[in-house]
């Protein structure tokens, strides 16, 4: 699940938790290149948190109804969506319900475009001296560990500690 890298940083940094555990499921469903390389175009990750929360992330190589990222946050008194705009990929099944009625959105450019602009102009900025980097090594590394971890798991069909990846 190394695509997901980015969704592995992005629970880190809103729950404030560390990944402690994961366990990965993945298939292929389409192309046979992914199969033949040793991916899967298809994944699913259940993560579990320091506060024993626990996370899920899902995956695919394929939507032709376009590009769909978001992220949902269940709590006990209130739920919210990053990502849930008239956008998203998806249409309900439900007479009469019209949302999302946008356009979706074709590719991850389009979509991230401008977070594509922020990250550049605050990396110009670090680079110049103007600010200083929220973005660690160490960030970037966990991250990676995480989607190690769930490349084992996947590979080995078991949960994972993070401590087994770091040794």
């Amino acid at each position: 699940m190394t695509g997901s890298v980015h969704d592995f940083d992005a629970i880190r940094w809103v729950t404030g938790n560390e990944i402690v555990e994961v366990y990965a499921l993945g298939a292929n469903r389409g192309a046979s290149f992914f199969r033949d390389a040793g991916d899967v175009d298809t994944a699913a990750a259940l993560l579990t948190l320091t506060d024993g929360s626990f996370a899920h992330v899902a995956a695919t190589r394929y939507n032709a109804a376009g590009y769909d990222v978001r992220l949902e946050v269940l709590g006990s008194t209130q739920s919210i969506s990053v990502g849930l705009d008239e956008h998203l990929p998806l249409r309900s099944a439900e007479r009469g319900v019209t949302f999302p009625g946008g356009t979706p959105w074709p590719a991850f450019r389009q979509r991230f475009h401008p977070a594509y602009v922020a990250e550049l102009t605050a990396f110009t900025d670090i680079v110049a001296g103007r600010a200083e980097p929220t973005c660690t090594v160490a960030d970037a590394l966990e991250a990676f560990l995480i989607a190690e971890a769930c490349e084992l798991s996947r590979a080995e069909h078991r949960p994972v500690q993070l401590a087994e990846v770091r040794a």
